[in-house]
């Protein structure tokens, strides 16, 4: 078995690495992945907490119309029966003390807006709920309405 060694040198087109140029434009561009890498991690987490929010927000405001369905029509009618202000954490089992977001609601009582022709008209009382939150600066508000009977919505039954 013969080996032949050659003193040739290859040429030096086929020995040479990567140009700074090269080298640099291959740095921009992974830069720029790893941003809009975290930019869209960033984003998801915002939507998510934002979905979170306002699931307890509608969580909440359902509360407070399902309270509202047990009262009475005397009690609805007194006034100051139905607290007007009410506080929510944004934990269920948390209490305020903890820190954390907290919800501000409002409950109005009132005639139906816009003012029913009817002639049950009298025997109606409009139920509005509203929550408010801040959120990463930004004041958040959701409502639920609802109109209550006097004799209300099954009389039927008894």
């Amino acid at each position: 078995m013969k080996l032949k060694l050659s003193k040739e040198r290859r040429s030096g087109r086929s020995q040479s690495a990567f140009t700074l140029v090269e080298v640099m434009m291959g740095v921009a561009v992974m830069a720029v992945m790893f941003v809009s890498l975290y930019l869209g991690f960033t984003q998801g987490f915002g939507i998510i907490q934002l979905a979170r929010e306002n699931l307890r927000a509608t969580q909440v405001l359902q509360e407070k119309m399902e309270t509202v369905r047990l009262y009475t029509w005397d009690q609805i009618t007194t006034a100051g029966f139905v607290p007007a202000t009410f506080t929510a954490p944004f934990y269920a089992a948390g209490t305020q003390s903890t820190g954390g977001l907290i919800y501000s609601g409002t409950v109005s009582i009132g005639n139906p807006n816009p003012p029913m022709t009817e002639s049950y008209a009298s025997d109606m009382k409009q139920i509005d709920v509203q929550l408010t939150w801040t959120s990463g600066n930004v004041q958040r508000i959701r409502t639920m309405r609802t109109l209550i009977s006097k004799y209300g919505l099954h009389n039927y039954i008894y």
